[in-house]
């Protein structure tokens, strides 16, 4: 697979779960991968993983949720490869808290890293595909819990992937005349390290195996099967590639046919 020989990718979150995946799925498709996370040693770890399968990959190190950290780990990136071609806005934080439970602290937490990490890492990287000639592809990570998923359980955390929704339909209007398409990916239950811990929780309450704890927390979902990291890294490499050339301001749902919208 070398769709994308030649281009240099920045994957946020790319440390573990969804956003290594990705970051495993646009190397294998040919991409130079600039791996950020806030988590050094887990960002090292991937860009590790990427070389020793015949990859090229560097580890950056930054806090989405501090707009200095963004423009620094951006500028980092351009300073090792003058250029970036694609940006997987991954990185992001998760919230569990009941309506009546939330505070301003909980509220400002997951908006100020959701939201507005999120789109000042775009902004950064979509000034810089401007000033280099255009063309460029920024994909964001949202969630179908921005787009009402019932099951959602965080009203704050909901919110936060709404807004990534929202700035991707105005980014892609207002990037188009520069060849950038702007897109997002709206996955449903996927198997990370929370959802894992859901399953063996619930197959401890319930005295069953986790391969059955799955299949019951499956069951709801149409397919009858929760995402794999890999399901979203699938889309991801679609969206980075010239297959999309004329997909932009989409948010796109993986979630086995849990919601139509």
């Amino acid at each position: 697979m070398t769709g994308l020989t030649g281009k240099v990718a920045l994957v946020t979150g790319a440390g573990a779960g969804i956003g290594r995946a990705i970051a495993h799925r646009l190397s294998a498709e040919g991409a130079t991968v600039a791996v950020a996370d806030v988590d050094a040693a887990a960002a090292a770890e991937t860009a590790r993983t990427l070389e020793r399968a015949g990859g090229e990959a560097e580890a950056f190190t930054f806090d989405l949720a501090s707009v200095e950290s963004i423009q620094a780990m951006v500028s980092e990136v351009l300073g090792r490869y003058g250029r970036i071609d694609i940006l997987v806005n991954n990185a992001g934080i998760n919230g569990s808290l009941p309506l009546f439970e939330v505070t301003q602290e909980e509220w400002d937490r997951l908006l100020d890293v959701n939201a507005r990490g999120t789109f000042f890492c775009l902004q950064a990287v979509a000034r810089h595909m401007k000033d280099q000639g255009g063309g460029g592809r920024i994909i964001s990570l949202a969630s179908i819990a921005g787009k009402g998923f019932r099951r959602s359980g965080s009203l704050p955390y909901s919110a936060s992937k709404a807004a990534v929704i929202a700035m991707t339909r105005f980014a892609a209007l207002h990037l188009a005349a520069y060849g950038i398409n702007v897109n997002a990916i709206c996955p449903g239950p996927t198997r990370s390290d929370l959802f894992a811990s859901h399953a063996r929780l619930y197959a401890q309450e319930h005295s069953i195996s986790i391969a059955d704890a799955y299949r019951v927390l499956d069951d709801f979902i149409p397919l009858q099967r929760s995402n794999e990291p890999s399901d979203i890294a699938a889309m991801a490499a679609f969206l980075a590639s010239d297959e999309s050339r004329n997909v932009t301001g989409q948010s796109l749902n993986v979630d086995g046919g849990l919601i139509w919208d």
